[in-house]
């Protein structure tokens, strides 16, 4: 009884009880204050501004969660922005959805901030060996925001968060893996949603569009998550799933990201004696199902080229002097059974779909095809369309960074403001067209600048169980800079890819420094420095 009013009184004089009652009081005087406005939309069967209002209040919690720890915080960041799609489908394309994930984002930096000056002990800072180049490319396209040949400020502010946004993800990458126990968890966690997200693909490519589809869907986006492809010769039409995305595209880009970390992460998995291979098996055989399903000429050939150059890269860095090379090959001889029972399954169960995407694919990528257009797509038509831009009055100096950049069309619609030029399909194209020569000049600078100390890293690790999942990184990053924004500059400026590329960086150059766990090997492999 005398220790129960001894704390009441030190509660008293605290002054904590007063706050605590003070906060009740307004706890319940706001949730008064909502419950009206919250009434109506009910009454009305407004779900859409309800949903917004869920979103808000998840986003409250989830800045005072990422407060306290930036990795949790980074975990929630990815998983918002593989689903974010999903909620813009369901919210008619609202823009303050589209950047939730940028607000996301931004406070997980501050948290990573508040981090480093707390002097957090488990924070390894990183200092990327290409950052000159990087910020040499961020000043350059800071002054293009300027561009005089720009009609909007905007299109410059927007192209700058395009670009360079999230390439800070490079140090929270390094920082985010301390041992080996965090890098299984952080593939498994992504390697999980990608598993989800390609396995309703597959759903969504035989059931049709309207699965995961709102019945009315907005303008914007409509026409985009109803895409449809057709054989030349045989004529079979085949739809084009979108997933949880607004877009085919997207999915097929998500596939790719998937395809290169479970390929890479599995072949880690098997020269460790640790769990999780039957996952990475399971995640493998979806994606390789999903590839096919999504009816995209693209990833259906960067699959199998992938694939092609793991397998020789995988036996190049084998630990050959340890004796563990059947490992290797015990790895690339699941990929191909996994490959295999993913399309006898569907085979099986979806023999119509499964025919009528390998018509499409063959009758336009076969070489014997009369209808093949693997020789024009892959590189007639490309270098045409990078020609092109010099054809442009701006070529020199260019029409501002983010003018003929994805989102574009936002700009117009709520600045009212028209883009000044017309950017051609390809990448490099596009690059000359919004920053002129010395755009391209220094984009390639930053990515020769990435690529070789990333390639050292890589060649650090061969014969360690990092090697696969190393050079799948360094992989990821090379087609993504080079051959995929040559074709396109849509790769680079998907959110989802440009996240995962600086991601992965810091996670490739932080792998050299991570001792193996000796619970999991009684030989550690030691890796030289990069």
């Amino acid at each position: 009884m005398q220790n129960a009013q001894y704390r009441i009184t030190v509660l008293l004089r605290s002054g904590t009880f007063g706050r605590n009652r003070i906060l009740t009081v307004g706890f319940y005087v706001f949730a008064i204050i909502a419950a009206y406005p919250i009434a109506g939309y009910v009454l009305n069967s407004d779900f859409a501004s309800l949903e917004l209002i869920a979103g808000c209040l998840a986003c409250s919690a989830f800045v005072i969660v990422v407060l306290k720890d930036w990795r949790s915080g980074l975990y929630i960041a990815l998983a918002w922005l593989l689903f974010e799609d999903f909620s813009r489908k369901f919210l008619g394309n609202n823009m303050v959805v589209y950047f939730v994930k940028d607000i996301l984002i931004s406070v997980v930096y501050l948290s990573f901030f508040l981090a480093y000056r707390r002097k957090d002990k488990n924070l390894k800072l990183f200092r990327p060996p290409f950052r000159t180049a990087l910020i040499i490319f961020v000043w350059f396209g800071i002054m293009q925001v300027f561009n005089p040949n720009s009609t909007s400020v905007f299109y410059g502010l927007m192209g700058l968060k395009i670009y360079f946004y999230y390439a800070p993800l490079t140090v929270l990458g390094f920082a985010l893996i301390n041992s080996e126990v965090d890098l299984r968890r952080f593939f498994h966690f992504n390697l999980a949603l990608m598993l989800i997200i390609a396995a309703l693909g597959i759903v969504q490519s035989i059931a049709g569009p309207t699965f995961l589809s709102p019945a009315v869907m907005a303008d914007d986006i409509a026409l985009l998550s109803q895409t449809y492809r057709q054989a030349p010769i045989s004529g079979v039409i085949v739809y084009r799933p979108t997933s949880v995305f607004v877009s085919a595209g997207r999915f097929a880009d998500l596939l790719i990201v998937a395809w290169v970390c479970v390929l890479g992460f599995s072949g880690y998995l098997l020269l460790r004696p640790t769990k999780g291979r039957w996952f990475s098996f399971i995640v493998l055989t979806v994606t390789a199902g999903a590839c096919v399903m999504c009816a995209a000429r693209g990833p259906f050939m960067w699959t199998l080229g992938n694939a092609l150059v793991a397998t020789v890269a995988f036996i190049w860095g084998a630990p050959w002097k340890q004796g563990n090379v059947r490992h290797v090959f015990r790895g690339l001889w699941r990929v191909a059974v996994g490959a295999a029972l993913a399309m006898t399954i569907l085979f099986v169960t979806y023999h119509d779909e499964l025919v009528n995407r390998f018509a499409v694919f063959s009758e336009t990528l076969d070489p014997r095809s009369p209808a093949s257009e693997l020789s024009h797509r892959s590189m007639e038509y490309p270098l045409q369309n990078f020609l092109s831009a010099f054809n442009s009055d701006g070529w020199l100096y260019g029409f501002g960074i983010g003018t003929v950049s994805l989102g574009g069309q936002y700009v117009s619609r709520i600045f009212h403001v028209s883009s000044p030029a017309i950017g051609p399909e390809s990448g490099f194209g596009a690059i000359v067209v919004e920053m002129g020569i010395g755009g391209l000049a220094l984009w390639l600078v930053m990515s020769v600048a990435i690529l070789i100390p990333a390639w050292r890293v890589v060649r650090s690790l061969r014969g360690s169980p990092w090697f696969p999942l190393g050079f799948m990184i360094f992989w990821y990053a090379l087609i993504l800079l080079l051959p995929f924004t040559f074709l396109g500059l849509q790769p680079y400026q998907d959110f989802i890819l440009n996240a995962y590329l600086w991601l992965l960086l810091g996670i490739l150059f932080r792998l050299p420094t991570i001792s193996l766990d000796k619970q999991s090997s009684a030989q550690p492999v030691k890796v030289a420095n990069p």
